[in-house]
């Protein structure tokens, strides 16, 4: 069995990922295909997009990092672009920072969200990016360049890999620096050093899960990782300010981590510290797409910045009734991230601190108090409605177990599927390279003329081998699974988010009728979480609060 050495980044956002997942299980070199079927192994959940990536060395430094002018998003029929307004001054209100770890993982829908975080925050922020200013790297979906022909053939099977259908180019963003983990954490001291209002910290891009929570991370540029205990190191030792999370990668709930002294489980709360996570420590999230046209996301990011100012994530304004829950005019990052709960048909379960909190202290069973969950509330009455369900745990619970045994079932096809996939890649590999040895090697300097060469021979064998039609059909076979079983993953999420809510409830009551600290540690959390972040009033904008 073929091993690998690399991580790999998972995002789920439609055929992208879904290529992504089949990309995994093809190739050679570092074994992409079971390493993959090893990603499958680990259960429900898990089971698309898949993303590997290979090593760019250590993580650049990056220039001094300075409070970012305040920017403007122009969008296009394909693409926005941000432009620099008069620069801001006095205490940083805000640090965005996010892209990919390489060129291949910096989908231009990162550099959109960021954009409108830039938009949505106003001035007086800092945001770092990808490799930094002027970055080459954003990655968008090239319809003009197709991928075909035998090198395009060979590399399909031997090295599959993502990107080779897009293209690069500058980024419109104006960054400070890059994300790199290195950069990103001094910018943070810097931000924190001094007293000031509450920090919200924007992270946006792939995420990667870990054997526990805590040890999920956020991948930066360079291949550098910031885990839970890095952010909440950084936040416990270097000043008192306080700070709102926002993370809105894969596996992002083991951000919720950091809500605790060092990210760690038992430690106690740390003071004026929450936060909101596109999706639960365990699954994957959507929001990386190639394709700059916004119609097609449905990324937490996007949803979460437009609610803040009252707008659906197609910029359409909202009805009070639909985003501010408490009806007291303003628009909290609770309530904002509560819409994304009801308005996101992706595969996300959106988290928060306070879930957290309540299901590390709160009682299994006993006596319930009434508790003002408006947030909460609105979360139960829309599913409900969408889902035909009661405001009842037992047939939500029912469903969502009916949907884990559908996806249990697609798991154990699609282990036989891979495993069917990778005998058929052994044997026409094997038969191969058993006359072109280097054909799977197009850095070796004698494989551009081995094309010239022997160009024809080689397509003759493709296509009159019947073994290579084999492989052909295992991997049809394996995106097709790949593909049900993201549609059981997206129509499961919508039950996920109302049982989630349907618990916050229950515990919550629980909670209150048990009293004292952890109780009151709960109303903090949620004090925090219900914090409303002085916004810019968006131009021709009368939703906004």
């Amino acid at each position: 069995m073929r091993t690998g050495t690399l991580r790999a980044p998972v995002r789920v956002d439609g055929w992208w990922e879904a290529w992504f997942f089949l990309a995994s299980m093809t190739g050679p070199r570092t074994s992409p295909r079971l390493l993959a079927l090893g990603v499958l192994l680990v259960g429900v959940g898990l089971g698309l997009g898949m993303t590997w990536f290979f090593r760019l060395g250590q993580a650049p430094t990056g220039p001094a990092v300075q409070p970012l002018p305040a920017q403007t998003d122009q969008p296009s029929p394909r693409e926005a672009a941000v432009s620099p307004a008069p620069e801001s001054t006095g205490t940083v209100r805000w640090l965005a920072a996010g892209g990919g770890d390489a060129p291949e993982s910096n989908q231009v829908s990162i550099e959109q969200d960021l954009g409108l975080a830039v938009e949505v925050l106003g001035p007086g922020g800092v945001l770092l990016y990808a490799s930094g200013p002027g970055t080459r790297a954003v990655q968008v979906l090239s319809t003009e360049h197709a991928h075909t022909g035998l090198r395009a053939e060979l590399a399909d099977l031997f090295s599959p890999r993502p990107g080779r259908d897009a293209r690069y180019r500058e980024t419109v963003l104006h960054p400070s620096g890059a994300a790199s983990r290195e950069v990103f954490l001094e910018a943070l001291h810097d931000a924190i050093a001094t007293a000031g209002p509450p920090l919200l910290v924007y992270l946006a891009g792939h995420g990667v899960a870990g054997e526990t929570p805590a040890d999920n991370a956020l991948l930066m540029w360079g291949r550098s990782e910031l885990t839970p205990a890095d952010l909440a190191t950084a936040l416990d030792t270097r000043g008192a300010r306080h700070t709102r999370l926002v993370v809105t990668s894969c596996y992002g709930g083991g951000f919720a981590e950091t809500a605790f002294v060092g990210a760690v489980a038992d430690a106690p709360l740390a003071p004026g510290r929450c936060g909101f996570f596109a999706t639960t420590s365990d699954r994957e999230a959507a929001g990386c797409d190639p394709d700059p046209d916004r119609r097609g996301q449905d990324g937490y990011g996007m949803h979460f910045l437009h609610a803040l100012r009252g707008r659906a994530a197609d910029n359409t304004a909202l009805e009070v009734g639909q985003i501010d829950f408490d009806g007291d005019g303003k628009i909290t990052l609770y309530e904002a991230h509560s819409r994304v709960r009801i308005a996101s048909r992706a595969v996300d379960v959106p988290t928060s601190t306070s879930e957290r909190w309540l299901r590390r202290v709160a009682p299994d069973d006993g006596p319930e108090r009434e508790v003002s969950l408006p947030e909460e509330d609105a979360v139960i009455t829309a599913l409900t409605r969408d889902l035909v369900l009661p405001a009842e745990l037992a047939p939500v619970r029912a469903r969502v177990a009916e949907l884990d045994a559908a996806l249990e079932a697609m798991h154990v096809q699609g282990t036989e599927a891979a495993d069917e996939e990778q005998r058929r890649f052994d044997a026409v590999s094997a038969a191969l390279l058993g006359r072109w040895p280097i054909l799977d090697d197009p850095w070796h300097p004698d494989f551009a003329d081995l094309l010239a060469r022997e160009g024809g021979a080689i397509e003759d064998a493709l296509r009159t081998d019947p073994r290579y039609r084999a492989f052909l059909e295992a991997s049809a076979d394996l995106e097709h699974l790949a593909d049900e079983r993201r549609k059981i993953e997206v129509k499961q999420a919508p039950f996920l988010r109302l049982m989630r809510a349907l618990e916050n409830r229950q515990l919550a009551g629980r909670l209150r009728a048990e009293g004292g600290e952890p109780w009151r540690a709960y109303e903090r959390l949620l004090e925090c979480e219900r914090t409303t972040p002085d916004l810019p009033i968006p131009r021709g904008s009368h939703s906004a609060p």
